[in-house]
């Protein structure tokens, strides 16, 4: 098997969402000496953009969308120990600290655009739910992110990510990092209001955003 035939396979096991299969083909292409960073641009990060694709052209729907991303999360647990130790690394468009607000314990949504965003190659920091404020902060003062995404799944929740943006605000640290904000009650009108730098509609949308943002 050559290597194109490799890279054939680990994108077709994110695009049918098969988990052990991916996991069989990247330790068989470590085995034969094929480079991990190889194996994720080429092969899994193709397949993870494929699946991106036909998500926004309505071709496929979030639960090709999720298994997509836990193939990619598999995949990369396996690939990215051996770029360690190759001391290899890949190009980092920009770190992401992101977390569910306080009083919330959706996870499903946040999960989705922090396993889109690290197969796009980000650094990301994923602070789980009901995340307060002062510890979005803390680690903003911390890991000095780029990004920070604040994901809200309920209208009781939203005001949280103002309270985070005004408290970036005063400590000093606003201008120092960008605030992409989203979640299912979440609109771009919201986000204008509260002065985020971004609104993201899907986990697609935000790998878009981000690199926008980071490019500013």
């Amino acid at each position: 098997m050559d290597k194109q035939q490799l890279f054939d396979e680990m994108k077709t096991a994110v695009l049918e969402g098969e988990i052990e299969a991916a996991e069989e083909i990247a330790r068989k292409a470590l085995e034969m000496g094929v480079p991990p960073l190889e194996c994720i641009e080429e092969g899994f990060v193709a397949g993870i953009n494929e699946v991106g694709r036909l998500f926004e052209e309505g071709e496929v729907f979030l639960p090709e969308l999720v298994a997509a991303a836990e193939v990619m999360k598999a995949a990369l647990a396996i690939l990215e120990p051996e770029l360690q130790k190759q001391q290899v690394s890949r190009d980092i468009p920009g770190k992401v600290v992101i977390g569910t607000m306080y009083n919330d314990i959706h996870d499903i949504g946040k999960d989705m655009v922090a396993s889109m965003l690290t197969a796009a190659g980000f650094e990301v920091h994923n602070l789980g739910v009901n995340v307060p404020c002062d510890t979005f902060v803390s680690k903003v003062k911390e890991l000095k992110p780029d990004i920070l995404g604040l994901s809200a799944l309920l209208t009781t929740t939203m005001p949280e990510q103002q309270k985070v943006i005004e408290a970036l605000e005063k400590e000093g640290l606003r201008q120092n990092v960008k605030v992409l904000v989203g979640g299912a009650p979440v609109n771009q009108d919201w986000a204008d209001s509260i002065g985020a730098d971004g609104f993201a509609e899907n986990a697609i949308d935000a790998v878009k955003v981000a690199r926008s943002l980071v490019k500013k």
